[in-house]
């Protein structure tokens, strides 16, 4: 089975609207591996590892968000297995601090 990582960019209203937990929550349920984390400038940004479909399907989720969420844009570029690495030790998928 082929897999793919992507680094996944979210702008708009992004924050304090539970857009990480909800992008954890899903990509779970898509059996993704990877990490979510806000960003100082205000977006959200993911890494998302698995079956192409499956981070293909996770990505056109982020251009919806939560309800509570308003999303402007969504930027995607294929990411490495260093970047995978930076979720917690022993977890598929991490919620990362703010950088």
């Amino acid at each position: 089975m082929s897999r793919v990582i992507l680094q996944v960019m979210i702008r708009g209203r992004v924050q304090g609207v539970g857009y990480r937990g909800w992008v954890e929550s899903q990509a779970t349920a898509y059996g993704l591996e990877g990490w979510v984390r806000n960003r100082r400038d205000g977006s959200v940004e993911a890494l998302l590892a698995g079956a192409p479909t499956h981070v293909a399907d996770m990505v056109a989720l982020c251009r919806h968000g939560p309800p509570s969420s308003r999303v402007d844009n969504v930027t995607s570029e294929t990411a490495s297995v260093d970047e995978l690495n930076l979720r917690r030790a022993g977890e598929a998928f991490s919620v990362l601090p703010t950088v």
